[in-house]
């Protein structure tokens, strides 16, 4: 029989192999990627700073001791060019440019999702980091670990740039956080919580700059970059980093005319349009749904698993709510989905809110904590929102 094949060593990638190795042992699996696989958490990039964590010690394993640990080929600094569904057969090239044939029998697309890039003017625009992986952070850190006035202007107030910003401030950099939305996290959080947030953060040192964005960034020889925004206002900075968003990464899917949308199209199987070819974490889309965190990737391996070994099973999305790693206000989301129309309720805590999302019938749809107060009823309230995808196969 020819093995399972799993595009991705990120986490949803190394998921889906430990997942299959609680079920099957025997069953050959190869794993191909373009980097180096080594095996680490991506969500733990975003506050290494304040975990004391250099680069080098957030890995998990590099690719020859997963590849013993999970009985696996891995692939490493290889390219998948081109799947032909009707063989089964993906063609490859290495990095030594050698080009190879491998079959599989089912295969796994778990290739993620790549940055989102604006174009921006100036002679420093090259230099914009964005860390969607070890390497990233690596290139990141050394910058920063080398400036001596650590001044850090972050391109985005989403989920990762709040993150981010509450890392870089809470370990003595400057942090200047810009985005065109009014204020942070807009698409998680209505706006009264949203301003708290922000607020929490401001007293920290964090400095927003809001309902604008950057048109250039230049650079001087002594390393140091001027940031100039839409709004005429100019920043200095000793780095920058985008944090804008990500995009499920689909041409590969498209170039096999597999069907695609925000994502890579699945059943509740995690099943394409292709034959024995599933996809799983940050680029699909199932069923409409798309959740690039880490509760659904473990819920897809789970399932994934039990049918790459024979058992056809459905995810199950039962309410995942995400937690927010910005200790300076303690958060936790659970968003509502987004074809529901809610209504927002708010009680105040003795440090934060709670804010419940209810839909036309009163049923919690969603919920934002803000606090260390509020964040004790994550589980309760939970399990009072209902499933998002509770149907088989």
């Amino acid at each position: 029989m020819h093995p399972i094949v799993i595009i991705g060593s990120g986490m949803a990638g190394y998921a889906i192999a430990r997942e299959f190795r609680k079920l099957n042992a025997e069953q050959e699996l190869v794993m191909i990627c373009a980097d180096d696989a080594a095996n680490y958490a991506k969500p733990t990039l975003s506050n290494a700073y304040t975990g004391k964590k250099a680069p080098e010690q957030i890995a998990l394993g590099d690719a020859a001791k997963m590849s013993a640990q999970l009985n696996m080929t891995i692939l490493n600094h290889t390219w998948v060019k081109s799947i032909e569904s009707a063989t089964h057969q993906l063609h490859l090239e290495h990095v030594d440019q050698t080009a190879t044939v491998q079959t599989y029998s089912k295969l796994v697309l778990a290739v993620g999702a790549n940055p989102i890039r604006l174009a921006i003017a100036g002679d420093g625009s090259d230099d914009i980091h964005v860390v969607n992986n070890l390497n990233d952070y690596k290139a990141f850190r050394s910058q920063l670990d080398s400036s001596a006035e650590k001044r850090v202007v972050i391109l985005g107030a989403g989920l990762i740039g709040c993150e981010f910003a509450n890392d870089l401030q809470n370990t003595g950099h400057q942090v200047t956080v810009i985005d065109l939305a009014p204020l942070p996290l807009g698409r998680l959080l209505p706006a009264h919580v949203a301003q708290t947030f922000k607020e929490n953060l401001e007293a920290t040192g964090i400095h927003f700059v809001l309902g604008t964005t950057v048109e250039k960034i230049s650079k001087n020889e002594h390393g140091h970059y001027f940031v100039t925004l839409a709004n005429g206002q100019a920043l200095q900075a000793d780095a920058v980093l985008s944090a804008i968003g990500l995009l499920p990464n689909t041409d590969l899917a498209k170039a096999t005319n597999i069907h695609t949308s925000r994502g890579v199209l699945t059943n509740a199987g995690l099943e394409t349009n292709q034959a024995d070819i599933y996809a799983m974490g940050d680029c699909v889309e199932v069923n409409g749904i798309l959740l690039p965190y880490v509760m659904p990737i473990m819920q897809q391996a789970r399932a994934l698993a039990k049918t790459l070994n024979g058992e056809n099973t459905a995810v199950h999305y039962p309410a995942m709510p995400v937690a927010v790693k910005t200790p300076a206000a303690p958060l936790t989301v659970l968003p509502a989905p987004i074809d529901v129309e809610v209504t927002w309720n708010t009680e105040e805590t003795e440090d934060g809110m709670l804010a419940k999302a209810s839909d036309a019938e009163g049923t919690l749809r969603g919920f934002v904590l803000l606090g260390a107060t509020a964040g004790k009823q994550r589980l309760a309230l939970a399990k009072q929102v209902p499933d998002l995808i509770p149907i088989s196969v």
